[in-house]
């Protein structure tokens, strides 16, 4: 409820005063830099804790390639049901496409996509330290997975190690709790700038795709997550209270990552064990971008439709589908790579349209990014805690009891009498 009040605050402070919410802003950043803080120890001490402490590493590799199936079939639904919205709704009719700013395009383009080979090059870091300190989650997971395997081959002599972890991930847990606290203010001050930087006109000039994307996000949620729980069997009013303060972070933030250690807490809480949310979730920021690739269906579409005036040239759904395709590809290359949707968006348009039209549609895109990074960041999260209790499920692992008294008072006494004072403090504070 105190998030809700702060985007709604935060919006109206920069809808009457502009000059405040450009001046509120630093709060917004303290906020995303201890959450980033919180991130790399906490998933490798998660990781490491569930990988060497359950003693089976055949069930890391099952694991894993039954999460990455389910990555591929949910992000390929998405990619559909974005092209059907914005061939229903034709957002880019008569949209004029203006010169694009060079400074912005120069600006996406100051990384690409990585090819296959890249990608896994990249996984592994040549220092975890370096890749803790830049916030890599992705070499963050593949140094955590070697290095629980290691400790679990040496027996007794690792379980020192698996103690300090299982400290480290209760206080990582405890030190999300503290920081959660500044959550309305850091909430309300990214509102606030959002607003005031970019205004209510952008909602008029762009407001139909705008509203396609958001009807996308919606038919999405609707549909395949909830036909996901209804065959994963998920328990659908304790998931939405799990995910409703960590969506609502995302969502006011425009960062899926500021919300992961409050997911992963909440995930672990309502019965997924912790060595699967600990390997699902992060590995999902990598290669599960629900609202992502939702967003590269319309968006890709919306630049066709409107450089459709100046071309001539009609974008069939073959070419479509086409293109759909070159996204499920190019899209799992940016782990770790800044405004990686834009980032594909733009590699893509540039080889389908003449003459610079694809910079300049996606000039255009950047103008409004924000607004609908928003959607976007929110169900990233959303989907990537519904693969860890779909994976949990897969694997039999998925505790109903625990699930049935989350949010209860009866959570809180469960949690003291297992010794997690973390989580017991957290379901009190629910």
């Amino acid at each position: 409820m105190q998030i809700l009040i702060g985007v709604v605050v935060g919006g109206l402070i920069g809808w009457l005063r502009p000059d405040w919410g450009n001046a509120v802003y630093f709060l917004r950043d303290i906020f995303l830099n201890l959450i980033k803080s919180i991130i790399a120890p906490l998933i490798f001490s998660t990781l490491v804790v569930g990988i060497a402490g359950g003693g089976d590493l055949k069930k890391v590799g099952r694991m894993g390639v039954k999460a990455l199936i389910y990555f591929e079939i949910v992000t390929t639904a998405g990619l559909f049901i974005g092209l059907a919205v914005v061939n229903l709704t034709k957002p880019g009719l008569g949209v004029p496409l203006a010169a694009s700013p060079t400074e912005v395009i120069q600006q996406i383009t100051a990384d690409h996509p990585r090819t296959l080979v890249e990608t896994l090059v990249h996984a592994f870091p040549s220092s975890i330290v370096d890749a803790m300190a830049r916030g890599d989650i992705l070499q963050t997971v593949a140094f955590a997975v070697l290095f629980a395997m290691a400790v679990s081959a040496i027996g007794e002599k690792g379980k020192p190690i698996i103690r300090a972890m299982e400290s480290l991930s209760q206080v990582m847990f405890k030190f999300t709790n503290y920081v959660m606290m500044f959550a309305p203010i850091g909430v309300a001050a990214a509102m606030a700038h959002t607003i005031g930087t970019q205004g209510l006109g952008v909602l008029v000039n762009l407001g139909n795709l705008i509203l396609s994307y958001y009807l996308g996000l919606i038919i999405f949620i609707t549909l395949i997550f909830g036909l996901v729980m209804l065959i994963a069997r998920v328990p659908i009013r304790q998931f939405v209270r799990a995910v409703r303060e960590p969506a609502a972070i995302a969502f006011a933030t425009t960062s899926s990552e500021s919300a992961m250690p409050k997911a992963m807490q909440a995930m672990e809480r309502m019965g997924v064990p912790r060595r699967i949310v600990g390997f699902v979730m992060p590995t999902g920021y990598s290669f599960n971008l629900d609202g992502s690739m939702i967003f590269l269906a319309i968006t890709s579409v919306f630049i066709a439709q409107a450089a459709e005036a100046t071309t001539g040239q009609h974008m069939g759904l073959g070419q479509q589908l086409a293109m759909m395709l070159a996204f499920m590809v190019t899209s799992k290359g940016l782990a770790g790579v800044p405004r990686a949707s834009i980032l594909v968006l733009l590699a893509t348009m540039n080889t389908l349209l003449p003459a610079g039209l694809g910079a300049m549609g996606v000039a255009v895109i950047v103008g409004i990014d924000a607004l609908m990074d928003m959607g976007r960041s929110a169900v990233n999260l959303m989907g990537n805690c519904l693969a860890t209790v779909v994976v949990a499920r897969w694997e039999g692992e998925f505790d109903d009891k625990r699930a049935q008294v989350f949010g209860t008072p009866a959570e809180a006494e469960l949690d003291l009498k297992s010794g997690d004072i973390a989580f017991a403090e957290a379901a009190r504070q629910d």
